[in-house]
């Protein structure tokens, strides 16, 4: 043709008007992903706490927990669940196992009310006592522990986010942290603290990036903020907006953390007495390693023989009684003579087996905060 393009010309009009219908069909097959995205997400129907396939199941196979079975059939040969204290347990994905089923996922609303049943009617609870006892099969630590776990793993399954989720996350970190206090120094057969804490260390990052992604107010923020500041004393702190930097609980917080990494125990106990409850479980992990460095810090400073500190002093550093910091010196070398007087040493300082530090021994500083708190209400953030 007359009209037809030269050679080198034509080459280039096909390669752009090729390139043209791929970017299109990238954009489409891309929309079209999204589309199927958004329409795969399952959406829970579950009205109870624990699906009726399940409780059947669990039913049949004699695998109810003691506190779902329903009164008066404790004894039986087959004890029966009762619907209204029955919760979903947690179970690990399995092959050829369809997890997504909506009439077995709970909704939003049911599951912030099952994490308030687990806290006031189990975890809180006076008459289900204890937490954690080797006598006592499935106690109430390890009941509550697995089934929050069976709700995030709805939350996760339906990509949960808004008020509902934050509400949840919010008290699930608390029982978590309140429970590494609790139950810290307990056997490993009881309470592994590794695992809680993986498991904290989750929620609480879910937690945070909710409060980073959402555009909902979060009155809790400043809380929770500072609780992982505490928990972990990482300086994550200058990413927040100076709103949340400036507030008093992250202010203290931030404090405690530049203390601690500046290896300023006294300073850190010192500004430990202003904390909560809640915050003071939450640091309360660190407090061991504050009070050896003390010790180590005084060996150095008062290294003389005829140097003698006075206990009823060191005590009221490390927030201890005089008999607990008597044992606390005595295990890291430190001598304390008959006048009560310590005469420290860096020579005769020494790191102490972990069996002989027990860390429950020395909680007074955490202990002394909860007065007549319950747990729900801690559980709860209403101290």
């Amino acid at each position: 043709r007359r009209d037809a393009p030269a050679g080198g010309e034509w080459r280039q009009r096909t390669e752009e008007q090729w390139r043209g219908k791929a970017q299109v069909r990238e954009v489409e097959e891309e929309e079209r992903q999204e589309h199927h995205g958004k329409e795969s997400v399952p959406r829970g129907t579950c009205q109870t706490m624990c699906p009726t396939r399940e409780l059947q199941d669990r039913q049949l196979q004699n695998c109810l927990h003691r506190f779902e079975l329903l009164a008066g059939t404790e004894r039986d040969r087959r004890p029966r669940g009762d619907p209204l204290r029955a919760v979903k347990e947690y179970s690990r994905p399995a092959a050829g196992k369809d997890s997504t089923n909506s009439s077995d996922l709970r909704p939003a609303a049911v599951l912030l009310k099952t994490v308030c049943y687990l806290i006031d009617k189990v975890a809180a609870s006076p008459h289900l006592r204890p937490w954690t006892e080797a006598s006592v099969i499935s106690p109430v630590y390890n009941f509550v522990f697995d089934r929050l776990r069976g709700v995030k793993q709805d939350m996760i399954i339906q990509r949960s986010s808004g008020l509902n989720c934050v509400a949840i996350l919010e008290r699930t970190v608390r029982f978590l942290i309140y429970a590494s206090y609790r139950l810290c120094g307990e056997p490993l057969r009881l309470y592994d603290p590794r695992i809680n804490d993986t498991h904290l260390q989750e929620n609480l990052s879910w937690l945070l990036d909710c409060y980073a992604t959402g555009t909902e107010p979060h009155p809790n923020q400043e809380e929770f903020q500072a609780l992982g500041l505490l928990y972990n004393l990482a300086q994550h702190i200058m990413e927040l907006p100076e709103r949340l930097r400036c507030s008093p609980a992250v202010t203290l917080a931030l404090s405690i953390n530049r203390a601690f990494n500046e290896r300023n125990p006294v300073r850190v106990l010192r500004l430990a007495r202003r904390l909560n409850f809640i915050q003071s479980c939450a640091l309360h992990r660190h407090l061991v390693s504050c009070r050896r460095d003390l010790l180590l810090i005084y060996s150095h400073g008062f290294n003389s023989r005829n140097c003698r500190f006075p206990l009823d002093r060191l005590a009221q550093l490390l927030c201890l009684d005089a008999s607990l910091t008597t044992r606390l010196c005595q295990a890291h070398g430190v001598e304390v003579n008959r006048d009560n007087q310590l005469i420290f040493s860096k020579a005769a300082f020494t790191e102490p087996e972990q069996e002989q530090l027990h860390c429950k021994l020395y909680h007074n500083i955490v202990a002394e905060k909860q007065r007549d708190h319950s747990v729900g209400d801690i559980i709860h953030g209403c101290t």
